[in-house]
C-alpha cells in the first residue's frame, strides 16, 4: 500500500470546466491535463460554493460553505474563528505552502481586538489564512513590493510596476503602448517576455519549492491567477487560437426580455457585460482566454516532469480545479457570480498515487463534488483528524478507490450581491443582499432576497438553462419542493465552534455525572 506523502492542490483562476482537451473541447489542446485525468479521475459534476473568486477559495481552505464561514465577497475577511486547512495541517506538525494566489484577506478588526500587532509571529500566519508563503501573487492589481516585481526588474523590466507597464501591458503596430485591462486589445502580445509571464513564474516557484524540500514531505497550493482577467497572453500564446478555434456563445433573446428576472437583468448592464454583448470583444477576447490556459497547460508539464523526474509521482496527491468559471459573454453576461453552470461548475481532476486507485484510472466521475471535498480529501489522505465539528464537505478518496459512499443528491452555492451595482440600479439600499442556490441533477432553483423572485431551471429540458420557470405557476410544486431542499441545508450547517464532537460529548457525559440535566436543587 502507498503512503501519501505529499500533496499538490493547483487551482487556476476563472478557468471553464468545458475548456479543457480531455471535456470536450473540439480546438482547445490541453495534452498535460489531459494526462493528469488519465492517470486520476475526473469529476464531471463539481461545482463552487459561490461564484466569486474570495467567497469560492475561503470555501475551499476550510472545507465549509459560504453561510458558515462568512466571507461572503472579495473584500470580506475570513473570521480569525474560521479554521483553514493550514491549521488542521499545523495541529498534525505539517505546514501549507502557498506559490501563487490565495485571495485571503486579513480580518483587521478581530486582530485589533485581540492586539496582535505586526511584529507578532501569528499575526503574519492569520494574515494569510495560515499559509507559510514560498511566495504570494495574487494579480489583478498591481503590486510593486511583491517578490515578482523585484524579479522582473531583476530580468530588465525597469519600472516602478512593471506587472502594469509589461505583464499585462501591450504594444500595437507604431509601438504606442496600449492597456491591457481594454479587451479590445486582448489579441496583441504582452509586453512581457513568457518565460517571465505570471504562469512561468509561478511554476517556476513551485518547481524550486519541490526540488528544496528533497525527500521532506510537504503540503503545496500551487495558484495561478491565470486565466482571469485581464485576458493578455505572451507571445506565441496570444496568437495559438482563431475566433474560429472557440465554443459558440451560449445565450437567448428570451434572457433580454423584460420577463427575465430582474436582477439576471440587472447584472447584464454592468459595463464588462455589455461590453461581451458585443461580437467584436467575445472575437478578441475567447481565442485569448483559450491561449492562456494552453499556457497554463505547458507549465503544468514541466511540474508533471519534474515531479516524474523526483520520483513524486508514487507519494503524492494531485487536486487540479478552478475557483469559478467565466461568462464570456455567455447569457449577456461577462466575468462570473451569477448560478449558471459555466460559472458553477468546474474542471476538477483528482490523481491518488495508492493501488486502491488503479481501478479507476482514467475515468470520469458523474456524481456530484463540491469545493468543500477538498479540505476533507486532504486530511484524509494524510490519515489525519477529520474535523468533523467543523469540515461540512466530504472525502473524495472512496469514489477514487472503487467504493460506493453515499453520494449527495444536491450541490449549494451562494451569492452577496450587496456589493455591485446592479443593487444600486434596483433600487435597494446598502445591507443584506443575498442568492442561494440549489442544484440536484435535473432542477436547478435560485432563490433570490430583497423581495425578488425565485429563478428555477428543467436542465433537463432546457440544459443551456434559456428557460427561467421562476414564475410559471404548473411548477409551484417543484419550487416548494426545491426550497424546501435549501432550507434543511441551511439549518444543518456547522456553525462555528470551538470544540470537537468527542469533546463536546464528553462534556455532556460530566453534566451528566453532576446531575445537571435532573433538575436537581
Amino acid at each position: 500500500m502507498t503512503t501519501i506523502r505529499n500533496v499538490l492542490f493547483v487551482m487556476c483562476d476563472q478557468l471553464r470546466w468545458d475548456h479543457l482537451g480531455c471535456a470536450g473541447h473540439p480546438y482547445l489542446r490541453t495534452p498535460n491535463l489531459d494526462a493528469l485525468a488519465a492517470r486520476g479521475v475526473r469529476f464531471t459534476q463539481a461545482y463552487v460554493q459561490s461564484g466569486i473568486c474570495g467567497p469560492s477559495r475561503m470555501s475551499y481552505y476550510t472545507g465549509r460553505y459560504v453561510a458558515s464561514h462568512g466571507a461572503t465577497h472579495n473584500r470580506v475577511p475570513l473570521s480569525l474563528g474560521e479554521v483553514t486547512l493550514g491549521w488542521h495541517l499545523r495541529e498534525a506538525g505539517r505546514t501549507l505552502a502557498l506559490a501563487g494566489k490565495t485571495h485571503v484577506l486579513p480580518d483587521a478588526r478581530g486582530m485589533q481586538r485581540l492586539r496582535l500587532d505586526g511584529q507578532h509571529d501569528l499575526k503574519a500566519l492569520l494574515d494569510e489564512g495560515w499559509f507559510t508563503l514560498v511566495d504570494r501573487h495574487d494579480g489583478h492589481h498591481a503590486e510593486p513590493d511583491s517578490a515578482y516585481a523585484h524579479w522582473l526588474r531583476a530580468q530588465g523590466y525597469d519600472s516602478a510596476d512593471p506587472w502594469t507597464d509589461y505583464v499585462i501591458a501591450v504594444e500595437d503596430t507604431e509601438g504606442r503602448v496600449l492597456n491591457g485591462w481594454k479587451m479590445r486589445n486582448a489579441r496583441l502580445p504582452a509586453r512581457v517576455k513568457e518565460q517571465h509571464s505570471e504562469t512561468a513564474y509561478t511554476a517556476d516557484v513551485a518547481l524550486d519549492f519541490m526540488r528544496r524540500q528533497g525527500d521532506q514531505p510537504w503540503v503545496l497550493h500551487l495558484s495561478f491567477v491565470k486565466p482571469h482577467w485581464p485576458y493578455i497572453a505572451p507571445a506565441p500564446w496570444h496568437a495559438a487560437y482563431s475566433a474560429d478555434q472557440c465554443l459558440p456563445v451560449s445565450r437567448d433573446a428570451r434572457e433580454r426580455t423584460e420577463a427575465a428576472h430582474p436582477v439576471f437583468r440587472a447584472f447584464q448592464d454592468e459595463e464588462v457585460a455589455r461590453s461581451f454583448q458585443q461580437e467584436a470583444c467575445i472575437r478578441a477576447v475567447r481565442p485569448t482566454y483559450q491561449g492562456l490556459i494552453g499556457q497554463l497547460d505547458h507549465h503544468l508539464g514541466r511540474v508533471w516532469d519534474e515531479m516524474e523526474r523526483l520520483g513524486r509521482w508514487k507519494d503524492t496527491l494531485v487536486i487540479f480545479c478552478s475557483d469559478h468559471g467565466d461568462y464570456l459573454g455567455d447569457h449577456w453576461l461577462g466575468e462570473k457570480e451569477l448560478f449558471h453552470d459555466c460559472i458553477q461548475r468546474v474542471p476538477f481532476i483528482v490523481y491518488d498515487p495508492s493501488p486502491e486507485a488503479d481501478a479507476t484510472r482514467g475515468t470520469s466521475e458523474a456524481r456530484f463534488a463540491e469545493a468543500i471535498d477538498v479540505v476533507p480529501t486532504i486530511l484524509d489522505a494524510l490519515a489525519l483528524d477529520p474535523a468533523e465539528h467543523l469540515v461540512e464537505g466530504r472525502t473524495l478518496l472512496p469514489l477514487l478507490r472503487g467504493e460506493s459512499p453515499v453520494g449527495r443528491d444536491s450541490v449549494f452555492s451562494e451569492l452577496d450581491w450587496t456589493f455591485r451595482g446592479a443593487r444600486r440600479r434596483l433600487g435597494h439600499a446598502a445591507g443584506q443582499h443575498g442568492a442561494w442556490m440549489v442544484r440536484d441533477a435535473r432542477w436547478k432553483y435560485v432563490h433570490w432576497s430583497s423581495g425578488h423572485r425565485p429563478q428555477l431551471f428543467d436542465l433537463q429540458a432546457d440544459p443551456e438553462e434559456f428557460q427561467d420557470l421562476g414564475a410559471d405557476a404548473s411548477h409551484e410544486g417543484i419550487r416548494q419542493a426545491m426550497r424546501e431542499r435549501l432550507l434543511t441545508w441551511f439549518a444543518g450547517l456547522k456553525r462555528r465552534t470551538t470544540l470537537t464532537w468527542a469533546e463536546a460529548e464528553f462534556r455532556t457525559d460530566r453534566h451528566k455525572a453532576a446531575g445537571v440535566f435532573y433538575g436537581e436543587w
